[in-house]
């Protein structure tokens, strides 16, 4: 569904000269929808005379310059940083001046993705109404007594440290924000405000101030409504805040239930994840339940990790990259009660699996699969994603016949946590050399971050085990332990006869030694393949013993040095004199 939000607004001074309330609402532009939309209303302290501009200046900055914070910042840190720098300026003027006269206080909503941010600092209010359910979400920053319940304990622009208070929640349709002076709410009861409400957002807020004024409200009244109409797909801050606030499951065995599926088999448990096929109480649906190991439940930073490949797997949903990817989906149940993912099930098996029961694989086959490998990377890097794990186990072949790319755990997006970010991630023998920190001459560098082409080498590899039946380039490269690419790979042909001479240049291309010799993007990789036979590349040159060796010069004279010394030992033993 698309974002839509209804939003009304109305001000009007009451029986006071000067309106000191204000209050506005920003939609983003086209291109940041992804940052949601923000409203704001603020009453300025009468005291000094500068209640209005103190106001004014506050929410035109906030709304402003929400926008121009990055998009990766947790909405609760941008409005932080933009009211610390306003509240700073105004302290900064009010020092000036004796008494303060520019304070103010604000309230200031952000709607965004499938969750709602608060900022609240003084007296006035926010409130939701959810299912026929009216809640106050802010509390006042002023004298508990009555007869001081004017006096305010904080407020922007009062002092150099502003402690502001923040709320996060869930945005459902149909929520009903109302933001409220204390000119309104003082006289408004609760039970009549919620007796007011109505499906319009620009008549609520008319009829609520029109209420107060009626009430015998002396302030200045002003009421900013918003109505949620359709939300977004789930923000990764969401994927977060979820990530941290749900429980994960403990370990499940067959039978168990959760959250109106039950476990139906334990998939795989590498220490980290645990992989369960599950089953729909309901529809007898199948799916696979993603979840992390109870063991790692407190580490927030594997937390993130999975939210992360919640988020990326459900943006990736809407893309053409869906094709060849396993869809994610919603819990049976609205509220989950647990963290995890939940993944379609696709009957048939991957590739390794393949390859472990000696299944052979033929020319057609292999091809086919290769091109449909590429055509998704190039789906996936056009989106910015790099996968950072191709191999044979997580290529899935399903029995409708779709072959699928698993597995977006480690997958980099531009979004992802640091600790992702910094990981060794991958599998050592699928991995480039320059992440080894290898260069194509053989001497040590620094370790490259992986990039378009590290999928499309880890692509190669995956190709040219599927020739020759399980054989590496470079042979199997252990867990933590730097690959030694000292020569340059055997032709597949060499252990395939059946392979042609076209796809042993195609597949040498993609895992050559030196980066500059392989395929840049997918697109060419899969141009390379449809071409075939009929447009066949140069085969690669082989790299020369100098440079896959810089040290056989070394190794050279060495060997003859040896060779002259044992000649004349021979000489001076043997030899007549």
């Amino acid at each position: 569904m698309a974002f839509e939000i209804d939003i009304g607004f109305t001000s009007l001074t009451g029986k006071k000269e000067v309106n000191e309330d204000f209050a506005a609402a920003m939609l983003p532009e086209p291109g940041q929808e992804a940052m949601g939309a923000i409203a704001a209303i603020a009453d300025g302290v009468s005291m000094g005379g500068m209640g209005r501009e103190a106001a004014q200046t506050t929410v035109t900055s906030l709304v402003r310059d929400y926008f121009g914070t990055p998009e990766t910042w947790d909405t609760t840190v941008a409005l932080d940083r933009i009211i610390a720098a306003q509240n700073s300026w105004l302290v900064g003027l009010n020092r000036r001046r004796a008494p303060a006269c520019g304070l103010t206080t604000l309230t200031a909503l952000v709607v965004r993705g499938q969750s709602y941010a608060l900022a609240h600092v003084g007296d006035t209010r926010a409130y939701l109404l959810r299912d026929g359910e009216l809640t106050q979400l802010t509390h006042d920053h002023a004298m508990a007594h009555a007869d001081f319940s004017h006096q305010l304990l904080r407020a922007v622009g009062a002092e150099e440290r502003l402690v502001v208070d923040y709320t996060q929640g869930d945005l459902h349709v149909g929520d009903v924000f109302v933001l409220l002076s204390d000119g309104v709410h003082n006289v408004v009861p609760h039970k009549r405000l919620k007796a007011l409400i109505t499906e319009n957002a620009q008549s609520l807020s008319e009829i609520v101030v029109k209420d107060a004024l009626e009430q015998g409200s002396g302030d200045n009244c002003t009421a900013l409504v918003v109505r949620v109409l359709g939300i977004l797909d789930a923000t990764l801050q969401d994927e977060n805040r979820l990530a941290q606030q749900l429980t994960v499951p403990p370990r499940l065995k067959v039978g168990d239930t959760i959250d109106g599926v039950a476990v139906t088999s334990v998939i795989v448990d590498n220490g980290i994840n645990i992989l369960y096929q599950v089953r729909d109480v309901q529809t007898g649906r199948l799916y696979a339940l993603k979840t992390l190991n109870p063991q790692r439940a407190h580490d927030a930073q594997e937390r993130a990790m999975l939210a992360h490949e919640a988020w990326l797997a459900k943006r990736m949903a809407s893309s053409r990259a869906a094709e060849n990817l396993v869809a994610v989906q919603d819990p049976p149940v609205e509220s989950p009660t647990a963290f995890y993912l939940l993944y379609e099930w696709h009957a048939g098996e991957t590739l390794q699996q393949m390859l472990a029961r000696k299944h052979r694989f033929t020319l057609g086959q292999t091809v086919a699969a290769a091109a449909h490998v590429a055509r998704a990377l190039g789906r996936l890097h056009r989106q910015g994603v790099i996968h950072r794990d191709v191999k044979p186990a997580n290529l899935h072949q399903g029995e409708d016949g779709v072959l699928r790319l698993l597995d977006l755990g480690v997958a980099l997006s531009g979004r992802e946590p640091e600790s992702t970010r910094l990981l060794h991630a991958g599998t050592p023998s699928y991995m480039n050399p320059e992440q080894w920190g290898f260069q194509s001459n053989g001497a040590e560098a620094a370790e490259e971050a992986p990039n378009a082409q590290s999928d499309l080498f880890a692509l190669g590899v995956t190709l040219y085990q599927l020739l020759t039946g399980g054989k590496l380039p470079y042979g199997d490269v252990l867990p933590y332990q730097a690959g030694r690419y000292w020569r340059d790979p055997i032709a597949p042909s060499r252990h395939n006869p059946e392979v042609p001479i076209w796809l042993d240049h195609v597949v040498l291309k993609a895992v050559a030694r030196d980066k500059r010799l392989r395929f840049e993007t997918a697109e060419e990789f899969l141009l390379a393949l449809e071409r075939g036979a009929s447009r066949p590349l140069t085969a690669p040159a082989p790299t020369p013993l100098m440079q896959r060796d810089p040290t056989a010069s070394w190794k050279i004279a060495l060997a003859v040095s040896l060779l002259f010394n044992a000649l004349l030992v021979y000489w001076l033993l043997f030899l007549p004199r």
